[in-house]
């Protein structure tokens, strides 16, 4: 039987009919070894799209939080009813007190309390810490945190530590997961608070320059520049990926872009979709 890698977007603020859309992300990965879920979502969307889709989060062997925003967390709760025995994959800051400003007036986007209880009473071998690179299995990667270089990326809103909007959220705690297939790396972003070309940088001075074969996930280019938004395509050109998945905060103009750009190698999607890539040859 043919190997392959398995890729089913659970949550996304757009949904196939059937399913729940919910402003949130959650990618379901399965790996030859491994059953992944790559956040959770608001918690609303991911057991019901989990049931229409046939995915039962009892197999789940690894949560892996990209960072710790209310929209990629909040299934964590029924993952951990589901499957109490997973390991969890997160930064120690994921756990900190959020705030987004809006015309002055803050909200509170942080992990729910009952989340972070929930976190720290698992078992220790259970948490894993994930402040450098960490491998889930020999070709499964997590980038810890990612050091910001380029000059035109940010963490893409106002994004502060104190609901006074005095000091600014570096959200030091963004992550991304790489896979490694003989066409290349698929990375997989949850929201890019450190910055799309700066987390594909640095996946690939991980891996050796590996080529990069796709991308999936939330870019967060909602509030992106029109010269932050071109620098990040002509970046992207230069890697030259198979496929381009968009989701989540990307953005419509964002989108539109990089359609326009990619011909052949964007792929609209939404919660339902689901993408597989050939291990074959490894």
């Amino acid at each position: 039987m043919r190997k392959s890698i398995k890729i089913t977007v659970l949550v996304d603020d757009q949904a196939k009919p059937g399913l729940v859309a919910e402003h949130g992300l959650s990618l379901w990965i399965e790996t030859p070894e491994k059953r992944i879920l790559f956040d959770t979502g608001q918690g609303t969307a991911l057991p019901a799209n989990a049931a229409a889709l046939g995915i039962d989060l009892v197999r789940t062997d690894a949560v892996v939080i990209s960072h710790g925003h209310y929209d990629h967390t909040g299934g964590i709760l029924h993952v951990l009813r589901s499957a109490p025995d997973v390991k969890m994959y997160y930064h120690l800051e994921a756990k900190r007190i959020r705030y987004s400003m809006k015309q002055g007036t803050a909200k509170a986007i942080h992990m729910n309390t009952q989340t972070i209880l929930a976190i720290r009473d698992l078992l220790e071998q259970q948490k894993i810490w994930v402040h450098k690179p960490v491998w889930i299995t020999p070709d499964v990667g997590l980038t810890g945190t990612i050091p910001r270089r380029p000059p035109f990326e940010d963490t893409g809103g106002p994004f502060f530590l104190d609901e006074h909007g005095i000091h600014a959220d570096p959200l030091s705690d963004d992550i991304a997961l790489w896979l490694h297939t003989p066409a290349g790396l698929i990375i997989c972003t949850g929201c890019c608070h450190a910055g799309l070309v700066n987390t594909i940088n640095y996946i690939r001075v991980i891996n050796q320059d590996a080529p990069v074969h796709a991308i999936i996930g939330g870019f967060h280019l909602l509030n992106a520049s029109p010269e932050r938004l071109q620098q990040t395509i002509t970046a992207l050109q230069s890697l030259g990926p198979a496929q381009i998945i968009p989701l989540h905060c990307t953005g419509e103009n964002a989108k539109k872009a990089l359609q326009e750009h990619f011909p052949g190698h964007y792929l609209a999607a939404a919660a339902g979709t689901r993408v597989r890539f050939s291990t074959a040859g490894r």
